[in-house]
């Protein structure tokens, strides 16, 4: 018995060493392939991307997110936390807040800045997104890196859920899907692409992105006579009357696509399609219900 009571003091002592033990870091690839050494779990964190700080906010502590980016608006909560500029990268304000890691998506943060910040001993972890498919595995790998793999595989699960609801409804099924033209700039006139994932949205939503070719750039510029050709029925990027104000005044040869004719010319919720995020399901809800609409009723439709 005087022998065990020994042991017992040895025994606390050795698993309060264990606990405090750091864990070892981890080797890594990123969304781009790059090999990186992170925390196992690490305290500091922040996203240069809105997407990356929407998805942090669903899966991280919260208490661990240092900074945001100006962009950033969802969830209101970001709004409290310190602003580091994102483009151009401001450098100096982001060391001060001393992060063990950066998240971002690939197009937002330029190699070269991820380079500098490396050199400074702070790994910068791209994202890539083609898929919502992706979207979902992101958090769950978000959750891995974080050390949270339960609330990642959560969230994603309940995402999957979510979507699956969602294509599976009587209403979702469609034998002609309409071809749609997302369009982001109006001069020149700059697109959501093949290479883009809106293309998977868009195809989840029961439609087709109207742009069928792959171009080097995720959001090609398009010409009159290039876009005459494709002949959209759905256009997205504002409503009927803002853009035949506009969009239309400035290239009235484009009143001949079927998506003018037809008044299928709709605005969407900016943030929802250009953030690979949590709320991507939200986003596909949003297009399925757009383009549910018929034409008679398309351009009094709420914005």
């Amino acid at each position: 018995m005087r022998f065990l009571l020994l042991l017992l003091p040895l025994a606390w002592l050795a698993s309060c060493q264990s606990e405090s033990k750091p864990a070892a870091p981890v080797a890594v690839h990123d969304g781009l392939g790059r090999a990186l050494t992170l925390p196992a779990h690490p305290r500091r964190v922040l996203a240069l991307a809105p997407s990356m700080t929407e998805m942090l906010y669903a899966v991280a502590d919260t208490a661990t997110i240092v900074a945001r980016c100006p962009q950033d608006n969802f969830p209101a909560a970001v709004l409290r936390k310190p602003v580091v500029n994102n483009y151009p990268l401001d450098l100096e304000r982001l060391v001060t807040l001393k992060p063990e890691v950066v998240f971002t998506v690939e197009g937002i943060t330029s190699v070269d800045d991820a380079k500098r910040l490396q050199d400074l001993g702070i790994p910068v972890y791209y994202m890539r997104f083609r898929k919502v498919e992706d979207v979902f595995a992101g958090m769950e790998k978000l959750g891995r890196l974080l050390g949270r793999p339960a609330q990642g595989h959560r969230v994603a699960d309940s995402l999957r859920q979510s979507l699956n609801t969602l294509v599976n409804s009587p209403t979702h099924q469609s034998a002609n899907p309409p071809k749609v033209l997302a369009i982001t700039w109006q001069d020149p006139i700059y697109c959501y692409g093949q290479n883009t994932l809106f293309t998977d949205e868009i195809s989840l939503a029961s439609g087709q992105n109207a742009v069928t070719e792959t171009f080097p750039q995720p959001y090609p510029a398009l010409t009159r006579e290039y876009i005459l050709k494709l002949n959209p029925d759905v256009l997205l990027g504002g409503s009927f009357e803002k853009l035949d104000r506009t969009f239309f005044k400035n290239y009235p040869e484009l009143k001949r696509i079927n998506a003018y004719k037809t008044h299928r010319v709709f605005a969407i919720t900016g943030n929802l399609m250009e953030r690979p995020g949590p709320r991507v399901v939200e986003s596909v809800r949003e297009l399925q219900g757009l383009l549910q609409q018929p034409a008679s009723t398309a351009s009094t439709a709420v914005h």
